[in-house]
């Protein structure tokens, strides 16, 4: 059995466990911005895995820390006015992506702001269109699953990581008025 690795453990708990993030950081304030490596050119800090992961409560409590605020984290909280600010820093933004190569509007998605999707989507943002589908469907965001379906064409079929579809995760989430217009997209 390996040792334990405290950043690994971190980043874990960055994707939503924040009690540990918070006894973690508590033990050792330098976890707040290491990277965990998962793979060659695959980091991973705890911001990046509440930005992907939606843990809204772990990113705004690692800002408040000071955990550099990044364009996906920013689309994650659905804050437009940090997003434009960052923009404008750097247009090349629009197709950033964060933690695992996940694109910009998938990252938005989570937030369930339509406006943020629609600005970015004007600017160029075209990448991880099914990948926000089904994170609508997960947080329960049927405008913006409406929003994709009627600008970006995502692939129903795409699976997430557990291997369901947008409609699968709708269902069981008991989402009948997401159900009702994914049926109708099929």
């Amino acid at each position: 059995m390996s040792a334990p690795d405290p950043v690994r453990d971190f980043v874990i708990a960055g994707h939503g466990n924040l009690p540990k993030v918070k006894e973690m950081l508590a033990a050792n304030p330098d976890l707040l911005n290491v990277n965990y490596e998962w793979a060659e050119n695959d980091r991973e800090s705890a911001i990046q895995a509440a930005a992907h992961a939606g843990s809204v409560a772990v990113a705004e409590f690692l800002l408040g820390l000071g955990a550099p605020l990044e364009i996906c984290t920013a689309a994650m909280l659905g804050n437009q006015a940090d997003v434009e600010k960052l923009l404008a820093q750097d247009a090349a933004r629009i197709n950033a992506r964060g933690a695992h190569g996940i694109p910009l509007l998938t990252h938005t998605a989570l937030s369930g702001n339509a406006q943020l999707a629609q600005m970015l989507f004007e600017r160029g943002a075209r990448e991880g269109m099914a990948y926000a589908l089904n994170n609508a469907a997960l947080m329960g965001h049927t405008e913006m699953a409406r929003w994709l379906l009627a600008n970006g064409k995502p692939d129903l079929n795409w699976k997430n990581f557990q291997g369901k579809t947008a409609l699968e995760i709708a269902t069981e989430k008991g989402n009948e008025a997401l159900v009702k217009i994914l049926r109708e997209h099929q």
